[in-house]
């Protein structure tokens, strides 16, 4: 299996923040649109790396990762194509939190 490796920080802003993009340069429906849905659609394995960005609020965290569930990507699926990592152990948690609730509230297709 292929590794696509993201660096939110690098490839990306340092300083993601807001959920739409009505909230600011860097928000989590561009980061979803542009970079992680053509990554899981690969059906690869995607490594998001949240190191080097500043503290992700929840709203770009649930927008980007949440939101992959509500494009029809299952928690099941996610967990086995998704590794997240960043310096921060709390957002690893963060991001799985808003995958699962996100998988609780709705259809998914993958």
């Amino acid at each position: 299996m292929n590794i696509r490796i993201i660096s939110v920080a690098n490839d990306f802003s340092p300083s993601p923040a807001g959920r739409f993009v009505d909230d600011g340069p860097y928000p989590g429906a561009l980061f979803r649109e542009e970079f992680l849905l053509p990554a899981m659609k690969g059906e690869q394995l995607v490594h998001v790396d949240l190191t080097g960005t500043e503290l992700p609020g929840s709203s770009f965290l649930e927008e980007a990762f949440g939101g992959l569930v509500r494009a029809g990507f299952s928690e099941e699926f996610l967990r086995k194509h998704l590794v997240v990592r960043s310096s921060r152990e709390s957002d690893s948690i963060r991001v799985w939190r808003f995958i699962q609730e996100a998988a609780t509230r709705g259809t998914r297709m993958h």
